[in-house]
């Protein structure tokens, strides 16, 4: 292994990141490029590549191309909110998105994102997602899109069980769910098992360990899903996924 060449690549991307944080946190630009290129975010919100339009290029194309016209997105473990801007524009004003985040720092960035882009078909629900409603003990990480559930952690936020929720909530199902949330995606579609199988939508799915990723493979093929990975990796070492209900 070149270990020079690894290490003068990092130095020349430090160099290029540089000017990046002399721009305020609290300003606002246009996002550059993408599915939402045009729209409005705040740059201290998270990860530059947002604004840039650079954060997950394929998979956000690829999302968007999924996004039904009208149809209804569930954003599981929304952050800031770029998955929540691609699902509002791509859905347009007769689609919903229900978008989940548990921690308030993010809640709040992501209801602003919302807002600067005057966007009304979006819900906010600030909980965690698990297999059962109630309360849980939430671990934040030193970066904001880290944190996960975990039974040390130091803050106690409120969890949803998807299925449980839609009902009290009357909501309607998803056409399509994306579930990112650091982990505990296994529990997630164990409390979402009646719309996997009843309403089966499309999952664009981040595992985030080798046994929790086994684990959401082996629930997705008992409610008939076929996964395939769409990072360019083999399936069994792969961190994003498309599962998608086998019509045979």
């Amino acid at each position: 292994m070149n270990w020079t060449g690894i290490s003068n690549a990092s130095l020349i991307g430090r160099i290029l990141r540089f000017p990046l944080r002399l721009i305020p946190p609290q300003t606002v630009l246009p996002i550059l490029q993408g599915p939402v290129r045009g729209r409005k975010w705040i740059v201290g919100s998270g990860n530059h590549g947002y604004w840039l339009g650079s954060y997950e290029i394929g998979k956000t194309a690829l999302f968007a191309a999924s996004v039904p016209s009208g149809g209804v997105v569930y954003d599981l473990g929304a952050n800031v909110g770029y998955y929540t801007l691609i699902s509002s524009f791509a859905a347009g004003a007769a689609g919903r998105v229900f978008a989940f985040e548990p921690l308030p720092r993010n809640a709040g960035f992501l209801r602003r994102h919302l807002k600067l882009n005057r966007i009304e078909n979006a819900t906010v629900i600030e909980a965690a997602v698990a297999e059962r409603s109630g309360t849980i003990r939430f671990e934040p990480d030193s970066s904001t899109s880290r944190g996960r559930i975990g039974g040390q952690g130091t803050l106690e936020v409120r969890a949803v069980a998807v299925d449980e929720w839609m009902e009290q909530e009357d909501a309607p199902a998803p056409d399509l769910l994306k579930i990112d949330i650091e982990g505990a995606e296994a529990l997630a579609l164990r409390g979402a098992r009646r719309i996997l199988a009843g309403r089966r939508p499309p999952i664009f799915l981040s595992t985030h360990s080798g046994n929790v990723h086994r684990e959401c493979l082996e629930l997705l093929d008992s409610f008939g899903y076929r996964v395939r990975a769409i990072d360019g990796r083999p399936l069994e070492r792969s961190r994003d996924l498309l599962a998608e209900a086998d019509s045979g």
